[in-house]
């Protein structure tokens, strides 16, 4: 608990979330391996939570389920980076990087949302692991949206964290293929900009 929290008059759930809020702010400090649009730094993980919130709303018509639940979600697409608080940045690509990563991150979900009350933290828990499980529209228009983003930002920066990595093009197409489930209109965007990169060599 922040100790200027404990001088205020506040109720124990106020201070919770309060608390969690202010934890949360870390989350400025994570630094992600894409680059953004011009190329000139490394974008930080709540830059790309914003991001991929902003794209939710500009191109909810695109979601593959005509009747989807667009709040819930924004609400997936909010919490399910917060875990990199604790348990890092992960590259999509770096296949080593990705053992184990789900269970760091359950790790890391458990021990952030569980400064909650108890409501609010089986409900945040609960997104995430939909998000994870990617078993409903929602959750699928949600992958959609948070793969999509860096593909697109690095087909416009000349793809310097594929580059720097050695990613392949048959990695790509693996690793982005639920965005097919999610939309058709994004899966679309993405055959365009993967034959892009192949052609310009963004990609191996």
């Amino acid at each position: 608990m922040h100790s200027l929290l404990n001088k205020l008059n506040l109720t124990e759930r106020f201070s919770q979330q309060i608390n969690f809020i202010l934890e949360t702010d870390k989350l400025k400090q994570v630094i992600r391996r894409n680059f953004i649009a011009d190329g000139s730094r490394r974008e930080n993980t709540a830059e790309h939570s914003w991001q991929i919130i902003l794209i939710t709303l500009t191109f909810s018509e695109y979601a593959k389920e005509k009747n989807i639940d667009l709040l819930r979600v924004i609400k997936m697409l909010t919490l399910h980076d917060l875990v990199e608080i604790y348990a890092g940045d992960v590259f999509l690509f770096d296949e080593q990087a990705n053992i184990g990563k789900f269970e760091n991150e359950k790790l890391s979900a458990e021990k952030l949302f569980g400064s909650l009350p108890e409501d609010q933290k089986h409900e945040f828990i609960s997104l995430w692991l939909e998000f994870e499980a990617t078993n409903t529209p929602e959750a699928l228009f949600a992958n959609a949206i948070d793969r999509i983003t860096p593909f697109l930002l690095n087909s416009v920066n000349g793809g310097q964290s594929w580059t720097e990595a050695g990613v392949k093009a048959e990695q790509a197409l693996k690793k982005l293929a639920i965005i097919e489930q999610g939309s058709d209109e994004i899966w679309e965007l993405f055959t365009q900009l993967l034959e892009h990169a192949k052609t310009h060599q963004l990609l191996l």
